[in-house]
């Protein structure tokens, strides 16, 4: 069976209820942790309605899940986020405010107050997340060594406010579950020991009492479709973008030696 598909996802989540695992917002997690308990995050950066496709599939499992916005046009769609909210899930600000105020923090945090208030007008957001724009010299959450997100009425980060060495951490990016080495910030330090090729790996490991009891798993739902030429043009340029990030982390090393 092909992988990154609406039909492997909802195996994986029908193997996560099956095993007795809990799902929560992050910002339920925060004020209230469950001891067995999945974050379904989600990095809406692009096709937005694939967004509320993978909402709509929670629901109809009663499942609830988190979903990170960014500001611009390929993300941002106020009928899409009000949507998606009103079916029970968490809507978050996927903030990039140091790469668009290319590296000014002073102006970063004008940029994010503007995009945090245009957001607050359609949902409530009490959580952000960082995009990681990967061409960009800047790391987005860097605005935080000058300000405090806690100031805005922001609960939490996940690269901040999780404890990854007691929650295990997974992510999509670079269209691989195991793509560490073609993420250029989407990563975190790891405390398991745990690799995973396919959607049908991880689902194995969970019938078989194998997965860890907490866990945040990070989607970028456009990379998932039943839609065979969709599929495949994600498929090959996400092997394009492959190439260029990991070049770029291998020149970043390369620079930062020197």
């Amino acid at each position: 069976m092909r992988d990154f598909t609406l039909t492997a996802y909802r195996q994986l989540l029908d193997a996560f209820q099956e095993a007795g695992y809990a799902f929560q917002t992050f910002s339920n997690y925060l004020q209230q942790p469950k001891p067995k308990v999945i974050l379904l995050r989600h990095d809406v950066d692009a096709r937005k309605h694939h967004s509320l496709r993978f909402a709509q599939i929670q629901h109809e499992k009663g499942i609830v899940g988190s979903y990170y916005f960014r500001i611009v046009p390929q993300s941002y769609d106020e009928g899409v986020i009000r949507a998606i909210y009103d079916l029970g899930h968490e809507v978050g600000y996927h903030y990039e405010d140091m790469d668009l105020a290319k590296g000014d923090p002073h102006r970063a945090i004008q940029l994010f107050e503007r995009h945090l208030e245009r957001l607050r007008r359609i949902v409530p957001v009490s959580t952000i997340c960082m995009h990681g724009s990967p061409r960009s010299p800047y790391d987005n959450r860097d605005v935080w060594k000058w300000y405090r997100y806690q100031n805005y009425g922001i609960l939490g980060e996940p690269y901040f406010d999780i404890d990854f060495r007691q929650v295990f951490y997974l992510t999509d990016t670079g269209r691989r579950w195991n793509g560490r080495s073609v993420s250029v910030r989407d990563k975190v330090e790891d405390h398991f020991g745990l690799a995973f090729r396919s959607t049908f790996d991880i689902a194995a490991a969970v019938r078989n009492g194998q997965f860890p009891q907490r866990a945040m798993l990070n989607f970028h739902p456009q990379r998932w479709t039943d839609n065979p030429l969709l599929w495949l043009t994600e498929k090959y340029q996400q092997h394009a973008k492959n190439a260029v990030k990991y070049w770029l982390i291998q020149h970043r090393r390369t620079r930062t030696a020197l």
